[in-house]
C-alpha cells in the first residue's frame, strides 16, 4: 500500500465519521430554519484543516422560486450560525490534530435532479 492511498482512506474515513457526526447533531438542533437538512457529503481537505460540508433543505410547501430561495436563504443562515457548536460536537466526538473549519454549501445534484423532474413533468404534460 502507497502512502497516497493511505492518506485518500483516511480521508474518506474522516469524510464519513463527520457527516454523521454532523448529520446526527443537526437532528438535534431546535432551529425551525434547519426543517428537513439532510447532510449528503463532506470533503476535507488533504490537511484535514477545513471541511466542505454539501447539503441538501427540503423545500417548502409553497414552492414558487421566491419561496424556494427565502427558504434557502434561512437554511444557509441556520447552519452559519450553528458553525460554532457543530465544530465544537466534532471536537468533541472525533479525535483528531485539528477540528476542520466547517464550510456549508447546497449539493448541487439535488437542484439539477429536481430540475430534470420538472422537465420531465412539463415533456409528460404536453404529451398528454
Amino acid at each position: 500500500m502507497t502512502h497516497a492511498s493511505r492518506r485518500y482512506e483516511r480521508t474518506a474515513r474522516v469524510n464519513e465519521v463527520v457527516r454523521e457526526v454532523l448529520a446526527d447533531e443537526l437532528e438535534r438542533l431546535s432551529d425551525t430554519r434547519l426543517g428537513f437538512v439532510t447532510v449528503t457529503g463532506v470533503e476535507v481537505t488533504p490537511d484535514l484543516r477545513q471541511a466542505t460540508v454539501y447539503y441538501s433543505a427540503l423545500a417548502p410547501a409553497r414552492s414558487d422560486a421566491e419561496a424556494v430561495a427565502e427558504a434557502a436563504k434561512k437554511t444557509a443562515a441556520a447552519l452559519r450560525e450553528a458553525t460554532p457548536h457543530l465544530q465544537a460536537e466534532i471536537n468533541r466526538q472525533v479525535r483528531m490534530k485539528y477540528t476542520p473549519h466547517l464550510v456549508f454549501r447546497e449539493d448541487p445534484a439535488i437542484r439539477t435532479g429536481e430540475r430534470v423532474d420538472e422537465i420531465l413533468r412539463q415533456l409528460h404534460s404536453e404529451d398528454e
